[in-house]
């Protein structure tokens, strides 16, 4: 049994190799850019909906509105990045139940690339909201003494973005692989169900996950607290006792 797709290699030749995860995840993005044009082809406004473009809009307007509830702002900006990333997670671990198929998100190699996107798109995002000074001012917020922890919290949530991922995908795997082994009769339905679950479950976290750091670097300190109301001083009469 291959703990990752990396262990799968088609081709190789001097220093080009082609693994299992290049070539899955290569599939992955094509049949995801061919669904998506079949189904904006022909978008209509009538009052009964083709299927297709129905399931498209109830998944776009459950994105937006976990976009919004979490970062309490207009979703737009976020959501081809945050929706792109919950899409490909989903289906790289659903069509995990095709005998053959090996999810690119059982490698490393992947959940590190998807994890190093949420790092870059982060300080991205938040330098264009708020400014680059703004922005990088709260690395150094109470005091400058916090500039290296609040770098390596940086790195560190990034790891556990990557690590996170492929662990639950690699060990469900392997989970389920076994107890086929032990009762072949009766667990390949159930281990299914609870695969496609999973993948689901996977793939929601990650993307909340992303959308958590990017509403914290957008949003953080943005606005600053209005001003006290002054008390009237002895001399000043109220309105009310007019």
């Amino acid at each position: 049994m291959n703990i990752s797709p990396d262990q799968i290699v088609l081709f190789e030749s001097g220093f080009i190799r082609i693994s299992a995860t290049l070539v899955f995840t290569w599939l992955i993005m094509a049949l995801l850019v061919l669904l998506a044009r079949r189904i904006t082809r022909r978008v209509i406004h009538d009052a009964v909906l083709p299927p297709w473009q129905n399931l498209l809009e109830v998944l776009v307007e459950g994105i937006q509105g976990q976009i919004r509830d979490v970062t309490r702002q207009d979703p737009a900006p976020y959501l081809p990045f945050i929706g792109t990333l919950f899409i490909f997670i989903a289906a790289s671990n659903l069509l995990a139940i095709i005998p053959g198929f090996e999810p690119p998100t059982g490698s490393l190699s992947t959940t590190t690339a998807l994890a190093l996107c949420v790092f870059i798109a982060v300080p991205l995002y938040g330098i264009q909201r708020r400014g680059w000074q703004a922005y990088l001012k709260n690395y150094v917020e109470p005091t400058p003494v916090m500039l290296p922890l609040n770098i390596i919290g940086e790195l560190s949530r990034t790891l556990a973005l990557a690590v996170r991922l492929y662990g639950n995908v690699m060990s469900g795997a392997v989970v389920g692989a076994i107890l086929l082994i032990i009762t072949p009769l009766f667990f390949p339905v159930l281990m299914h169900a609870l695969e496609l679950l999973t993948g689901l479950i996977q793939a929601y976290i990650f993307a909340i996950l992303a959308t958590v750091y990017l509403a914290a670097a957008t949003a953080a300190h943005e606005d600053s607290p209005p001003p006290p109301t002054p008390l009237p001083t002895k001399g000043t009469r109220s309105i009310n006792e007019h």
